[in-house]
């Protein structure tokens, strides 16, 4: 159990606590182990261990303690749902991942009973989710997973329908790729078709992030899907398009911006680019000096050229220095501006440069070049030496 002063950690969703859970509720829908046993096997070496490593962990006592014909242990599990506390939100975090171990059992020693295996599946997905356990079976049983899966997508239970979307997905985060569907995504968008207007944004939402793995490979595939859904589209759908087109905004395609209704060949001068760091003097022809933890603050000046009103994509890349001395570009966006004929404007952005869990930052040079519908401007770009 995680003490009140300790912040809370992902692996603590697999604790003491949620432990006594698996255990009280395996037991409950019919499992015959001694409890004390199992709770002994598990923290054996439980505390060691991080987050995917206690589910794996708990996985194997389980399939210690329950019975090793997969059929008979599937019995056991299909009934948990009967038993598991319903007054617990599925969010709770002292015990959000207690199902977790449950459902990848499934995947683990039901692998060669799909018959079996699938259908439990769908029924425990409300617990936690079964988006990790249901890709073995779609490497392993393509036809018969993929099948079940475009039945789960006219499921009653929103869960359901969301693990068809979010279980397919090419490159689920944490979850094993599906090289068949990185290489050939159709299958997915055909079963996405049947998604895209779903009353749950659980499930939209799902369908998005789907569209957006796809667009890393094909990006002509999820441009002209969407140009598709956009026929006679609600806003919910239109929300999933500019959702699932967001990597492909980042990276500057150019076919994307007309998709979400910017100009196609957008026409803007820039004026001036500059930043102002702390302690700046203006007056000296040497690179601004940051010391790490401050900020620069980006002024931009622009001024349409275009003789008709266009809507653009203002964002800006920082090219960081990496610890071999090269650089490395990170998009941030700027803002989403309408620009009436020779209209003048002036923009302001502050950027921290902090050391944090994700980002380590190297001492050296590095710049800030504006993007204008993700390609870069003619615009100098900025350069400045981080301390």
């Amino acid at each position: 159990m995680v003490e009140k002063s300790q912040p809370f950690l992902m692996k603590h969703g697999l604790d003491q606590e949620a432990v006594e859970k698996i255990c009280h509720h395996l037991l409950a829908a019919g499992a015959d182990f001694s409890a004390d046993q199992f709770k002994k096997d598990i923290h054996s070496s439980l505390a060691q261990l991080e987050l995917k490593d206690r589910v794996h962990h708990i996985i194997a006592i389980m399939g210690k303690h329950l019975p090793q014909s997969f059929p008979q242990a599937a019995k056991i599990l299909g009934n948990i749902r009967n038993h598991w506390q319903d007054e617990i939100p599925r969010d709770n975090k002292p015990t959000m991942y207690a199902a977790w171990p449950i459902i990848d059992y499934v995947a683990e020693y039901g692998i060669n009973h799909p018959e079996i295996a699938l259908p439990l599946l769908r029924y425990l997905t409300p617990l936690f989710t079964a988006e990790f356990a249901i890709r073995p079976f779609l490497n392993l049983h393509p036809d018969q997973a993929y099948n079940s899966m475009l039945l789960w997508c006219l499921d009653t239970d929103h869960h359901v329908r969301r693990l068809a979307s979010e279980g397919i997905r090419p490159r689920l985060p944490w979850g094993k790729q599906l090289p068949q569907y990185i290489q050939d995504p159709t299958p997915v968008v055909s079963l996405l078709e049947n998604l895209k207007d779903d009353p749950s944004d659980y499930v939209r939402r799902s369908v998005a992030n789907n569209l957006n793995d796809i667009s890393k490979d094909h990006p002509e595939v999820v441009i002209d899907t969407c140009q598709q859904w956009l026929e006679d589209s609600v806003s919910e759908r239109q929300w999933i398009i500019r959702h699932a087109t967001r990597t492909l905004v980042k990276a500057g395609h150019p076919d994307v911006f007309p998709l979400l209704g910017y100009t196609k060949n957008p026409m803007v001068s820039i004026d001036a680019f500059t930043l102002t760091p702390p302690d700046r003097d203006e007056s000296s022809p040497d690179p601004a000096r940051i010391e790490i933890g401050n900020s620069i603050k980006l002024q931009l000046q622009l001024t349409s050229t275009q003789k008709s009103t266009q809507k653009i994509v203002i964002d800006y890349a920082v090219h960081y220095r990496k610890s071999n001395g090269k650089t490395a570009a990170k998009v941030f966006k700027w803002k989403n501006i309408t620009l009436l004929p020779g209209q003048q404007l002036t923009l302001h952005k502050s950027q921290l440069f902090k050391q944090t869990s994700t980002r380590k930052l190297y001492a050296g040079e590095h710049h800030v070049e504006v993007l204008i519908n993700g390609q870069a401007t003619k615009a100098p770009n900025i350069i400045f030496t981080l301390l």
